[in-house]
């Protein structure tokens, strides 16, 4: 059994009251946590109060998906529990030196290259490149009888039916309503979109995620439904499911 808590589910800045992307993920004793955005780590500390979490796992390098990062380091750091085991792309490591040069990341954090990831803890760990303004990595975690797949940010990507297929929940993110934009490249998608590929992925629950501020989350829920027939998920802050 995986148990999943939202930390935070806005995308580019916090809502009054949320935080962006991130999500706690706990197995028996094992406590991982994808993204790490603006607002996530007090959140965190709710469920971990002593913020000794087993793993991060980083999408990509853009501070809605990593800025607290550097918030749970000080907390590894100068509360003695060792080194933090991060995952992610290297250029995150570049955003940590950047805000906080002292200590040096490699003094805070067990580095891990993402893109080269096959397991963290107790989970088989699939990663796909995903089209974004930086190199970002879809996220596959699965155990025995258990997947559980998660976007980070994405574009519209063939890729994303074979990182969700047949997941027990696909973490997704909807970031805008409506028609799909006519602009190329597209870095980010719509909740219909979303919901397109975790139907052809045949996922078997749909968790939308990373609304833009002020978004009528209702509306994203509706668009999707229209063309997933499976259980539709909005991600609040503090929801916990259970897979």
């Amino acid at each position: 059994m995986v148990r999943l808590t939202v930390l935070g589910s806005c995308g580019a800045w916090p809502e009054p009251g949320r935080a962006c992307s991130g999500f706690l993920v706990r197995h028996e004793d094992f406590r991982l946590v994808l993204d790490l955005g603006y607002g996530t780590v007090s959140r965190l500390l709710e469920h971990c109060p002593d913020g000794a979490v087993d793993a991060v796992v980083i999408t990509h390098a853009h501070p809605d998906h990593c800025a607290d990062l550097t918030a749970l380091g000080r907390i590894h750091h100068y509360e003695g529990h060792g080194k933090l085991p991060l995952y992610s792309p290297p250029d995150v490591l570049d955003v940590v030196r950047a805000a906080e040069p002292e200590p040096a990341p490699e003094q805070v954090y067990d580095h891990h290259d993402l893109a080269a990831t096959t397991s963290v803890g107790p989970f088989t760990v699939r990663t796909w490149r995903l089209p974004h303004h930086v190199p970002n990595w879809g996220v596959r975690l699965s155990l025995p009888g258990v997947t559980v797949a998660y976007t980070g940010d994405s574009g519209p990507s063939a890729d994303l039916a074979e990182l969700g297929a047949d997941a027990d929940l696909y973490i997704m993110e909807s970031t805008l309503q409506g028609p799909s934009p006519e602009n190329r490249p597209r870095y980010v998608e719509t909740a219909a979109e979303a919901a397109t590929w975790a139907a052809r992925a045949r996922a078997k629950r749909l968790l939308l995620t990373h609304f833009w501020p002020g978004s009528d989350r209702k509306r994203s829920a509706a668009e999707a439904a229209e063309v997933f027939d499976g259980e539709i998920l909005l991600a609040e802050e503090g929801l916990t499911v259970t897979v």
